[in-house]
């Protein structure tokens, strides 16, 4: 096992920022310079992560899912997910990028849901110990050209409990994760995902050089 733990890389942003392709990117970036890692997700990420995921997404004809519960079920996700993959990946030195994390929890469930920060703060000390994010990339793009994009991916798919939220709901999503990375600044990167996909993809190598994390 080696001595020196990884980096924990989490990407962030609303549905349509191209999170999924620039995740693929930087894994392959990673690859050819020989750091090994991990590619996960939240809510998911191992097999019964990904079965609470499938109860979180799923559209139930005639009821509702209340803002606490859809919290409570992210969060028993993450613990599951923390426990078994990312917390020994960690420590056996390989970097972990995952697609959402804890900011995903306050944007949604806080900002969009309308749920405390107070009420997820306890949760977050729960679940989470002192475990942070190394590192966040925020993809941040306007609400409208960021849903356009998400319709044209998943045309013909049914939508999600997420997909299926109205444009104020992410406009209050998206203003929670900017003021979260205004807040952290240190630990929140925050990358114009208007741009092509290969200026974000070079804005995000370049990040991290300046972290002096790769060559």
């Amino acid at each position: 096992m080696n001595a020196v733990p990884g980096r924990f890389l989490t990407i962030e942003g609303i549905e349509g920022v191209g999170k999924s392709t620039q995740v693929t990117r930087l894994s392959t970036a990673l690859n050819e310079r020989g750091i090994a890692h991990v590619v996960t997700r939240e809510p998911g990420g191992t097999p019964l992560a990904e079965r609470i995921r499938a109860v979180l997404l799923d559209n139930v004809p005639d009821e509702t899912m209340p803002p606490t519960a859809e919290l409570l079920l992210m969060f028993a996700a993450r613990a599951v997910h923390l426990t078994n993959l990312v917390e020994p990946a960690l420590r056996a030195g390989r970097w972990v990028l995952c697609d959402r994390f804890i900011d995903a929890t306050y944007a949604y469930q806080g900002g969009g849901r309308g749920l405390s920060a107070d009420t997820i703060g306890q949760l977050e000390t729960l679940v989470l110990g002192a475990r942070r994010p190394d590192l966040t990339l925020l993809l941040d793009a306007p609400v409208e050209q960021a849903l356009g994009r998400a319709r044209q991916r998943n045309a013909g798919a049914a939508a999600d409990r997420f997909e299926s939220e109205r444009a104020e709901f992410f406009e209050r999503v998206r203003d929670a994760y900017r003021a979260r990375a205004a807040a952290e600044p240190g630990r929140i990167a925050m990358v114009d995902a208007s741009q092509s996909a290969d200026r974000v993809a070079a804005q995000i190598l370049e990040l991290l050089r300046a972290r002096s994390w790769i060559s």
